[in-house]
């Protein structure tokens, strides 16, 4: 098994003004290479045309972009509308495999973002610095390992610019007192309980900071539509949902790196989020969980690791199974945080009880 694997860093830049304007610039760019393929997409489509999104990037790099000077500008990367079209090619196959709905138009200050390459050419970084192609050096609050890559993508949050990329991370080394098996119940009350007896809170940062987000959203809703103090409440109001998930993701992160790297295999539940999320009473506090991306790092860390994920069948009735004698309690709601068993009388934590559940699938798989 080799010893690298392939896993991705996201960085804030520290920007100057002008070169912020510059990235404005090219996720302009982007933008609108991105819209007109999808306009000529559809177009093409009623007509009852053959085409791929090459024939569209060649006839826009041939005959378009003449006609639009400023997308030659100095300081621009000419990679951006490669990309743009490689993107609206990957929204519609995630579109016809049922995976995404079908692709809109990108709107301004809506996520923002623009990937570029070096032609290929692997790209080192290193250090607080970076050197990007065309746009030149620029400065980074966090330091890099040393390494390479071939493609960057540049996003704004807010009015910040953050630079993500991929490149082989040498594997961390395993722990010789791992622990052989793990179950992990994922909640709202407690977010994540491990079979071990050991509990992860659920601080709740959106609804911690619901007051602070309402009051920024009554302030932007006062400014004239268009003026630049509309902008800057935008941008304070972009900031706090930006701190809510910063955090959200830093607690994630904490959790699911020492459940990898202290367990040989895990077992969670496949969650069905975007059901869960239809009940309007508890839809808040789920958003809040982040119950997918729970998963998503526990997947790619399990890999980094060496530790193996099971996702069990999301009928699966932990919760309602007694861990000790099996006897299944029909009649267990949401608010029963105890489990009372009436076939064996065991009395355990509902949570508890779910966790031991799927750690007996462990041994089973």
């Amino acid at each position: 098994m080799s010893e690298y694997m392939l896993l991705g860093v996201k960085t804030k830049l520290n920007l100057t003004d002008a070169q912020k304007v510059l990235m404005a610039k090219h996720a302009g760019i982007r933008r609108f290479t991105f819209n007109w393929g999808l306009g000529a997409w559809q177009d093409l489509h009623r007509a009852g045309c053959k085409f791929n999104y090459r024939t569209l990037r060649t006839f826009f790099n041939k005959h378009l972009k003449a006609e639009y000077a400023w997308i030659k500008e100095k300081g621009i990367c000419q990679k951006v509308t490669e990309f743009a079209f490689e993107d609206l090619n990957a929204a519609f196959n995630r579109f016809f495999k049922g995976q995404a709905k079908y692709p809109n138009f990108k709107k301004k200050g809506k996520h923002d973002s623009f990937t570029i390459n070096s032609g290929g050419k692997p790209m080192p970084f290193g250090g607080k610095s970076i050197k990007l192609p065309t746009i030149g050096w620029v400065r980074l609050y966090e330091g890099l390992p040393d390494g390479t890559t071939n493609k960057i993508t540049i996003s704004r949050m807010a009015d910040d610019w953050y630079i993500s990329f991929a490149y082989n991370q040498k594997k961390p080394e395993v722990y010789n007192n791992i622990i052989p098996a793990v179950g992990v119940d994922l909640g709202v009350k407690t977010l994540a309980t491990l079979s071990t007896g050991k509990i992860f809170e659920n601080p709740r940062y959106l609804r911690g900071y619901l007051k602070q987000l309402a009051r920024l959203q009554r302030r932007l809703d006062r400014k004239e539509y268009g003026s630049n103090n509309r902008q800057k409440a935008k941008n304070k109001l972009q900031r706090m949902y930006a701190k809510i998930k910063f955090l959200r993701q830093d607690l994630i992160h904490k959790i699911t790196n020492y459940i990898c790297k202290n367990h040989a295999t895990i077992v969670i539940e496949d969650l069905n989020v975007s059901g869960m999320l239809a009940n309007g009473n508890l839809a808040l506090s789920i958003d809040d969980c982040s119950f997918y991306e729970f998963r998503r790092q526990l997947e790619y860390k399990a890999k980094k690791f060496d530790c193996e994920l099971i996702i069990v069948d999301r009928w699966f009735p932990s919760s309602k199974t007694c861990s000790t004698c099996g006897h299944k309690h029909e009649n267990l709601t949401l608010k029963d945080r105890v489990f009372n068993c009436p076939n064996c009388g065991l009395q355990i934590d509902r949570d508890l009880n779910a966790a031991l559940n799927l750690l007996k699938l462990a041994y089973i798989n």
